[in-house]
């Protein structure tokens, strides 16, 4: 069997387009839909909001920079697993693959599911009946977990995707360009409407919250929440055709198009609803849409922001699972998820593993909190992860690198002490979470060592 796995690798099926797909289908979920709310609440004024949405984005694209130097240098599966491996040693390559295996990348598919289930409730609103009730204190504050139909949806949803994937790394990536060019035409329909047909608000004033230190990194967290993914691409290096070219242009222009689309949208929504109306609006591309054209412009939302959490599942299990996949090919997993399928050269067990795992989580009702939990270390990473280009232009000079990060290192330490900042004000907020984030993932130490022993 271990002479079979060294023979069947994974084939580089994916080309730019489908590199670029991943990162703009990856990226734009429900965030942009939701967010600006919660952002207006924090910054008080629609020209702040538009500040923290350019500063996000400014921050991303240093991050996607950086991220295009290793990608180019190092195109193998796994992304950040592979950068921190080479530049820190494996302990923290292991903690990255760690955190993402068990809560971050399945707590995130495990979300994007209910939020698609969510949706489809405008339509169908017995998918939120509850069929059954487990009686322990499972649910929230303690109370019994109830199960919903829209669970079994989310949990059969990821299954699909899952299956897709299975079958070759060339049809998801087919699926992700045609679902993520349908996305962002909705989310043009919904920008045109909004601008060229939407009346625009009477004056009104600002909503009634100074602006803060606090507040602008709290909305700030907000807007890269809604900016998260664009690393995803670096994921699934060892399947891109043209890693040295294709990963820094998909990244840079994936980045650049989802910026230029937020923005749009958000110019949208406050031409049409006032700051204070913004706050109020739990849905805002909705609230905006059934403004301009009534109601079924709200249902029209609806439909947008399924099609856009469908394509940014697709890329999430498509990427997600060559991270388990990478770990357990330097023997620091389980052996079996190093597998790679011999008629359609995909890591089918580590696909499988990633989505059942994430559909578990969407039955339990608990991945909210432990992806609350996880965001601190998450952080921590990105901010080394970025780092490493720092850490291996020192320790690797020789290295080629056939994409080097612009400004260097100007940008990358910029992208640092923003994270370093974000961390910060992470803890001092929330420290129980933060916390007890970092405890789960040293969790993974004993395993680490398990498997580090079975090495040798």
């Amino acid at each position: 069997m271990k002479s079979d796995s060294k023979v069947i690798e994974l084939r580089r099926d994916l080309g730019l387009w489908g590199a670029i797909a991943i990162v703009v289908g990856t990226v734009i979920g429900s965030g942009i839909f939701l967010v600006p709310r919660a952002m207006v609440l924090r910054v008080g004024s629609p020209s702040m909001v538009f500040v923290v949405w350019v500063f996000g984005g400014l921050l991303s694209l240093c991050g996607a920079l950086s991220y295009a130097e290793l990608a180019a240098a190092m195109p193998e599966a796994g992304g950040e697993y592979v950068y921190l491996r080479e530049a820190y040693g494996p302990l923290w390559g292991f903690l990255y693959g760690w955190t993402q295996m068990w809560v971050a990348k399945s707590g995130s598919i495990a979300t994007l599911a209910t939020g698609f289930f969510y949706y489809l409730t405008n339509f169908f609103p017995s998918l939120d009946g509850v069929f059954y009730t487990v009686p322990l204190p499972l649910g929230a504050n303690g109370a019994p977990l109830d199960l919903r139909y829209g669970q079994l949806l989310g949990m059969a949803l990821i299954l699909f995707l899952a299956g897709v994937n299975y079958f070759g790394v060339r049809i998801g990536g087919e699926v992700q360009i045609v679902v993520t060019i349908i996305k962002v035409l909705l989310i043009t329909f919904i920008v045109v409407a909004g601008l060229a047909y939407g009346t625009a608000h009477a004056p009104a004033p600002a909503v009634p919250h100074p602006l803060t230190v606090a507040g602008f990194f709290a909305a700030l967290v907000a807007a890269l929440w809604a900016y998260d993914g664009w690393n995803n691409v670096s994921m699934v290096a060892s399947e891109i055709r043209q890693p040295q070219r294709s990963l820094p242009l998909a990244l840079i222009a994936g980045t650049l198009a989802v910026i230029a689309i937020y923005l749009a949208a958000n110019a949208a929504y406050f031409h049409v609803l006032s700051a204070q109306q913004v706050g109020s609006s739990p849905r805002v591309a909705a609230a905006m849409m059934q403004r301009v054209v009534g109601n079924w412009g709200a249902n029209a939302v609806s439909i947008a922001a399924m099609i856009s959490i469908f394509a940014a599942l697709n890329g999430s299990i498509l990427s997600g699972a060559r991270v388990p996949y990478a770990m357990a090919r330097d023997r620091l997993f389980f052996a079996s998820v190093a597998k790679v399928n011999a008629a359609y050269h995909t890591p089918g067990v580590s696909i499988a593993a990633l989505s059942v795992w994430a559909a578990l989580l969407v039955l339990s009702g608990r991945y909210e909190q432990l992806f609350t939990y996880v965001i601190f270390a998450s952080w921590i990473l990105y901010g080394m992860t970025t780092a490493a280009v720092i850490v291996l232009r020192i320790k690797k000079p020789d290295l080629p690198r056939p994409y080097k990060t612009l400004a260097y290192p100007v940008l990358p330490v910029l992208f640092v002490l923003v994270a370093i900042s974000l961390v910060l004000s992470t803890l001092f907020d929330s420290p129980r979470e933060s916390l007890l984030g970092l405890g789960f993932i040293f969790l993974g130490l004993p395993f680490y060592f398990h498997w580090k022993r079975e090495r040798v």
